[in-house]
């Protein structure tokens, strides 16, 4: 029966030459098949729907961590001339997957159509220091996505994430305090703090592309209100605008926009909107001060200022 599904389902892109509009046909044979619990899934399965193939790239999500990556991906694959890489594939920032080749890149992409843009992001990248010169060896003209948030802001998510999986893991853990200030200073070193210079990591992705190939998505705004966002990554991919208001809900138990797409609804994985924990004001001072000068001198490579501390 499944096999069958599959079939019709596969006859009627074929007949189509692209993927069919959603509707109560196209959604009976996804809930029967149970392939594909989103669009990106369906290209990932192993049935290739004719007319498609895995391609790299054309656009990846470089980063930041913890700036909204995923959510900026989850938004972006509502749209249909969208597909998006399951997971994080690290090859241009781990040098243990680089060495494998483009061919074995290509291989972990999802299926597409010409008409497609496939989007892969691995937050790493933006603060590798290999990423930006290894992305330009495989396409020069390629399209990049950043997404960032207040850096104060993001530390502290930063601080959260891994606070969290310690626990989980059963594993010691500190205070935000003590690992932030060291021996009454801030303490720069402090990876967290390092990953939120954006004017020093973005000044190594100037070296290889133009800033009109690189998209700043507000992480602060997308959480907020998504679709302004959202269209003008639409704009900047030259894609026509297909992502709409009533593609989000605010769920008030979360806290933040849920998608609703292809007939259901989703949000973001548990993991995601975390409670901060409270800082000390004094502390925040010393963060908001710091990275200050380091905000002014980005501001200014891209043009752009943002409502950060």
């Amino acid at each position: 029966m499944a096999f069958l599904l599959v079939s019709a389902y596969l006859l009627l892109t074929h007949t189509q030459g692209a993927p069919v509009e959603n509707g109560p046909l196209l959604e009976t044979l996804k809930s029967q098949v149970g392939l594909f619990s989103n669009k990106s899934e369906h290209y990932s399965a192993q049935v290739r729907p004719p007319g498609t193939s895995r391609r790299i790239p054309q656009t990846i999500i470089i980063g930041v961590r913890k700036g909204g990556t995923r959510a900026l991906l989850e938004m972006l694959d509502i749209h249909p001339n969208i597909v998006v890489a399951a997971t994080e594939v690290h090859f241009f920032d781990w040098d243990e997957n680089y060495v494998k080749g483009l061919d074995w890149y290509r291989s972990l992409m999802p299926f597409s159509y010409g008409n497609q843009i496939t989007i892969e992001k691995t937050p790493g990248y933006f603060t590798s220091p290999q990423a930006p010169e290894r992305i330009h060896d495989m396409n020069s003209s390629i399209k990049l996505l950043l997404i960032l948030r207040d850096p104060t802001e993001r530390v502290i998510s930063d601080y959260t994430q891994v606070y969290y999986n310690r626990v989980e893991s059963h594993k010691p853990v500190q205070l935000f305090e003590d690992i932030v200030i060291k021996n009454g200073a801030l303490n720069t070193k402090y990876k967290a703090i390092q990953r939120s210079l954006y004017d020093v990591h973005m000044e190594k992705w100037l070296k290889h592309f133009n800033l009109n190939q690189i998209h700043i998505v507000d992480g602060n705004t997308l959480i907020r209100n998504p679709l302004p966002e959202l269209q003008k990554v639409e704009r900047f991919l030259n894609l026509p605008s297909r992502i709409m208001s009533s593609n989000f809900y605010f769920n008030q138990t979360k806290g933040f926009y849920c998608i609703r797409s292809d007939g259901r609804e989703r949000c973001l994985h548990e993991s995601k909107g975390r409670p901060h924990p409270l800082v000390n004001n004094t502390v925040l001072e010393q963060l908001y001060s710091y990275f200050r000068e380091h905000n002014a001198k980005f501001y200014r490579m891209v043009n752009h200022s943002f409502d950060w501390h």
